[in-house]
């Protein structure tokens, strides 16, 4: 008598690289960026609808930037020493909170300025937390060769999400309102930390006991100012993320008050942004520069061209082609840095050294949105337009003359958790063409 035939073994649909935790952390990061996207827009129209002006919505951006600045190093350490998932998951509850009474004081018809400015400061705080903590999470979510693929999809998806985001947070700001959108945004906090509360960290080896959490930071400043290329680019994207977001944050919103015709068509050019994102991290998925951040960096000039735009302005058709190429050229970059981050930082040290890179990179930011309206004011719209896009061209023409940022190169292997070696750099005239 035969037995019976064994039944098909089942293969899983997913990668080898696209475990449990990158399952629950793109599922995650997909939610928040579908309610946060319509939310940055609706709060800048929450302000507008109140009565504010250029120099409000700047001022209530900057609450936003300003504690995130002030927590960010605090959340890098705390990251590295308790389970990263439970530090997400606070994080998610006090962004749920806050966006939720956002949502509550523009529905009742009267927001104050102050009251806007607070409550958009608790979601910063709940960010700077957040942040360290998510970049060291999905990185040590990920090995091997792939792991540039692995952030690539993770992005795309993020960045896709992001596209519907912003196109749908714009039409129900002009549909029903902005505090509709902010409460939206309440509820995708909710949900993303229930799937973070499931990821699991047993992988992370237990942190030994330290000196407290000063020594942490010194730690990770240490690792920080360590490497040329790393600091350079924090340095660059100090003035990058400033002069970007200023113009997003800010002048975005008032010239499509003014010239486009309200709050559906900055959404448009938001969405092609995220569109082009997507094809970046299409692109990146396929595509592995030998030399890592030459091939990123170069990637950046084009942030230049939105602020350009806008300073014409073009119509929404050419505004939403700007972003495109931009949002394209932006995500080449964030695959990039995130690869030769996994691949020279040790796995201890990722959220710590994640923080001090979101901490360089948003540090003048809260001053660059203040000081948006009053520039505005003092130079003409057009002016600090331009002068935002000049300042990237410059800063970033100048980081190219950091040996190692036109250098350092991929490596066939990396495995988190395991310490990397040593930095790989070559000479520029034995190095592939990026």
């Amino acid at each position: 008598m035969t037995s019976p035939a064994a039944p098909p073994r089942r293969t899983s649909r997913r990668p080898e690289w696209a475990g449990r935790n990158y399952t629950l952390l793109t599922a995650a990061a997909i939610i928040t960026n579908l309610g946060s996207h319509g939310a940055l827009i609706a709060a800048a129209f929450a302000v507008l609808q109140a009565g504010g002006d250029g120099g409000d919505v700047g001022l209530v951006a900057a609450a936003r930037t300003l504690p995130l600045v002030l927590f960010l190093l605090i959340g890098g350490a705390i990251a590295d020493r308790l389970p990263r998932h439970r530090v997400m998951v606070a994080a998610n509850a006090l962004n749920c909170v806050s966006q939720a009474l956002f949502a509550f004081v523009v529905l009742s018809g009267e927001p104050q300025l102050w009251q806007m400015m607070l409550l958009t400061a608790l979601c910063g705080t709940g960010q700077a937390f957040f942040n360290p903590a998510a970049e060291g999470m999905l990185m040590s979510s990920v090995s091997g060769e792939q792991a540039s693929r692995a952030f690539a999809l993770f992005r795309m998806a993020m960045h896709g999400a992001a596209i519907g985001g912003a196109a749908l947070g714009g039409a129900m700001i002009a549909a029903i309102g902005p505090g509709w959108v902010l409460a939206v945004d309440a509820a995708a906090f909710a949900v993303a930390g229930a799937l973070r509360a499931f990821l699991d960290v047993s992988h992370i080896r237990p942190r030994e006991a330290g000196g407290g959490l000063l020594a942490d930071l010194r730690d990770g400043w240490k690792e920080f100012v360590a490497r040329p290329w790393l600091w350079a680019i924090v340095a660059q994207f100090s003035v990058v993320v400033a002069v970007v977001g200023a113009a997003e944050s800010v002048y975005g919103p008032l010239v499509a008050r003014d010239e486009l015709g309200g709050a559906a068509p900055w959404g448009v050019a938001l969405a092609a942004f995220g569109v082009g994102t997507l094809g970046g991290a299409l692109l990146m998925m396929r595509w592995k520069p030998r030399r890592l951040l030459l091939a990123g960096t170069l990637c950046v000039f084009p942030l230049a061209a939105p602020s350009a735009a806008l300073a014409v302005p073009l119509q929404v058709e050419g505004l939403a082609v700007v972003m495109f190429i931009s949002g394209v050229a932006i995500e080449v970059f964030g695959v990039a840095w995130m690869t030769a981050l996994h691949q020279e930082i040790p796995e201890d040290m990722l959220s710590r050294v994640s923080a001090y890179d979101w901490f360089g990179s948003v540090a003048m930011l809260p001053l660059a949105t203040a000081l948006a309206g009053p520039a505005e004011s003092l130079f003409g719209r057009r002016a600090s337009l331009l002068g935002c896009a000049a300042l990237v061209v410059v800063v970033t023409a100048a980081v190219l003359f950091v040996p190692d940022v036109r250098n350092l190169r991929r490596r066939g292997a990396t495995v988190a958790g395991g310490g990397p070696a040593p930095a790989v750099s070559v000479p520029k005239e034995a190095a592939p063409q990026a």
